[in-house]
């Protein structure tokens, strides 16, 4: 018994040192507002990425940054693995506009609510996003 406690507790910190260790450290890039992510565009968007991209710009890239690559002391890159969908949905963007969100993967701080966005323009900066992340292996 004794020996497997032993093997579970190894396990344990083996496992919180890898996830410690695979975390990006979006706190120590060297100055303010620097880019956090190294972002390559699709070669072309679709329609609904393209006005979501103006919609992002007006609203989201002052803290996101231009191709959603984050800005470090302000925002986390959305072009990042945990927003892939099947971790953070669509929806959770959704909300995220709406309601803002509370820190929860990052040291950025919580989120406020962004106001005045429609559907149109939520669906718009999502489907952005999206594309951007496919073209960055993130799917």
């Amino acid at each position: 018994m004794r020996t497997f406690i032993l093997v579970a507790i190894a396990a344990i910190a083996t496992g919180g040192a890898w996830w410690l260790w695979s975390q990006p450290d979006a706190a120590s890039p060297a100055e303010e507002g620097q880019a956090l992510a190294a972002v390559t565009l699709p070669a072309t968007l679709s329609p609904e990425a393209e006005a979501g991209q103006q919609i992002f710009a007006a609203n989201c890239a002052s803290c996101h940054g231009t191709n959603a690559e984050g800005r470090a002391g302000t925002a986390p890159p959305l072009i990042h693995k945990i927003y892939e969908p099947g971790h953070h949905s669509d929806m959770a963007f959704v909300l995220a506009a709406r309601n803002g969100v509370r820190a929860h993967h990052w040291r950025f701080g919580n989120m406020a609510p962004v106001p005045g966005l429609t559907d149109t323009d939520l669906a718009g900066i999502i489907r952005f996003v999206r594309e951007v992340q496919v073209a960055n292996g993130i799917q």
